[in-house]
């Protein structure tokens, strides 16, 4: 299935021109690659926003049409509002037929219920890698990686160097490393009426423990107890009655 896109060239340039064309329903992006410089494009933001909401757009060959000519290009960067279902930017990159491309392309799990590890230990299968850093030839840009996994069982994992890519893939990994794409555990089992009785058998009772030993008072700690607190005048000496002299 071919994608296909329109854009037009923009002149104006800078964060006030991009906000009236986003507020026009456009959407500001940029072209580079290729042995043409960078241009500065613009496209109808309800068609880029519809192909966006598709999984191959994201990994496929775009045919972009620009001044009635058309060319093929991938997409390397999709920039979303914060809050809003809208595109705020986006970047193609040119690609030529002869030239290799990298290219992170999603993974889809198969066979997986029909796994040892599913379907006879009822283990839950962890998704490792959603999508794999692959190279290839523009032609032979798969729009995703298929990861089979009906021989996984419990307790073992399945590693990208295990995949069977399509002709004229090949996965990107450093030397020596061998990531894992998927794993299959069992689940946590809940505890059981036993094991909940004899983890509350082990709690000691609050009156098992002993209370901390009290220190003796000392002589300034009971000075400072005795003394009035600050707006405590206490009480005023009865006044001598009348009469009552020396």
């Amino acid at each position: 299935m071919q994608i296909e896109l329109s854009a037009a060239r923009r002149n104006a340039q800078g964060t006030g021109a991009s906000r009236r064309l986003r507020h026009a329903g456009k959407v500001p992006g940029i072209l580079y690659g290729g042995a043409e410089p960078p241009l500065t494009i613009e496209l109808d933001h309800r068609e880029l926003f519809l192909q966006a909401r598709r999984e191959a757009f994201h990994a496929s060959i775009i045919t972009l049409t620009l001044d009635g000519q058309k060319q093929q290009v991938l997409l390397r960067a999709i920039n979303m509002h914060p809050w809003k279902a809208a595109v705020q930017h986006v970047d193609f990159q040119r690609v030529r037929a002869d030239q290799k491309i990298h290219m992170r392309v999603p993974t889809h799990f198969l066979n997986a219920e029909k796994s040892p590890a599913v379907k006879d230990a009822g283990a839950v299968i962890n998704h490792v890698m959603n999508d794999i850093d692959i190279t290839c030839l523009p032609a032979d840009l798969p729009r995703f990686i298929e990861v089979d996994l009906a021989g996984i069982t419990v307790g073992h994992s399945i590693h990208v160097k295990e995949i069977a890519f399509p002709q004229g893939v090949t996965p990107v990994v450093h030397r020596g490393e061998n990531p894992v794409v998927a794993s299959a555990s069992l689940p946590k089992a809940a505890p059981t009426e036993e094991e909940e009785a004899a983890a509350a058998a082990e709690v000691v009772p609050a009156s098992a423990v002993p209370a901390a030993k009290q220190q003796p008072e000392t002589a300034d700690a009971a000075a400072a107890a005795a003394k009035p607190e600050k707006g405590d005048k206490g009480e005023k000496p009865a006044k001598a009655e009348k009469g009552d002299k020396k």
